[in-house]
């Protein structure tokens, strides 16, 4: 198998050290970084979504960090329409594509592509046209036939409600279960490694709560304020990036920093926690500690190397 049509992917919780690890791999091996953490995609949101910083990004190229505006949205298709245009392109130079994140979904999706259901005929006009009246509606019918994916959504997220009531209502099972099964995606689409890095809960956790407060001190409040002027405060319920929220309300007099510093790290520990939990289920991840530099280098190589 020709090495220039492999990839490495790294993966694993927030805060864990993705992105300085990547920075490594990619200069030694010729390679160039794909983001697949969904809040990285978006132009606005820089601080708050622990972003490479332009200086980080110098030296390796970097691909689909700041790709669209809050006003419009990003999932799993668009995610790999995206990311495959982008793995060609890196080939053809030469280099590695490095997929780095946190999204685990995007991560599978990319490995073994979406799955596919046949919606029954009119089904999506006639739930578009429920939505323009009656959003909340149908959000109460999602979370009656799938409790487990309305929570993860925002009850005014007309695109992934009316998705997830097409397909429960065309295959009668819950959407939820389509992320979590595997018989759904059984050939996969790529050669591609898949280098976890993870911690000790307790050191984990240290370095989330140092992060939120490194974020503070790099202006992330004053990111909070520009976006509360620029877009309104509506903006921040369509914000699923941890902090966002709770800042503006900072500013609003809601809450006080304190406050909000305490409830960003504890949701920031619960996302991690979230996070390990969807890799933990995922086939073929390699685990690492994030210092164990030689050891992830020689793994890479052998992928590299083996027909």
């Amino acid at each position: 198998m020709n090495q220039k049509k492999k990839i490495v992917a790294i993966c694993g919780p927030t805060g864990v050290g993705k992105t300085e690890l990547s920075l490594s791999l990619a200069e030694k091996f010729n390679g160039e970084i794909i983001n697949f953490d969904s809040q990285q995609f978006y132009k606005e949101l820089i601080i708050g979504t622990a972003k490479p910083k332009p200086s980080e990004r110098k030296n390796i190229p970097h691909h689909l960090f700041e790709e669209i505006s809050l006003v419009e949205n990003i999932n799993a298709q668009k995610f790999l329409t995206l990311a495959d245009k982008k793995v060609l392109e890196i080939w053809e130079r030469g280099h590695l594509p490095f997929l780095v994140g946190g999204t685990g979904l995007y991560l599978r999706v990319f490995e073994y592509g979406l799955f596919k259901v046949e919606v029954k005929p009119g089904l999506r006009e006639e739930l578009q046209k429920r939505a323009k009246e009656e959003l909340s509606t149908l959000y109460e019918e999602l979370k009656r036939l799938d409790p487990e994916y309305a929570q993860k959504i925002h009850p005014k997220d007309k695109i992934r409600i009316i998705r997830a009531l097409e397909v429960i209502y065309s295959t009668g099972l819950p959407f939820s279960e389509f992320h979590k099964k595997t018989p759904f995606f059984s050939k996969k689409r790529y050669p591609i490694l898949k280098i976890g890095l993870s911690l000790p809960k307790e050191e984990l956790y240290a370095k989330i709560e140092a992060r939120v407060l490194k974020m503070l001190n790099e202006g992330w409040l004053e990111e909070v304020k520009s976006l509360l002027e620029r877009f309104g405060r509506e903006i921040f319920g369509k914000i699923k990036a941890i902090g966002y929220k709770e800042l503006s309300e900072v500013l609003e007099n809601k809450l006080s920093l304190e406050e909000a510093i305490k409830i960003i790290q504890k949701k920031s520990k619960l996302y991690a926690k979230r996070q390990l939990t969807w890799f933990k289920k995922e086939k073929d991840i390699e685990w690492f500690h994030p210092k164990e530099i030689k050891e992830i280098e020689d793994r890479i190589k052998t992928f590299l190397e083996d027909a």
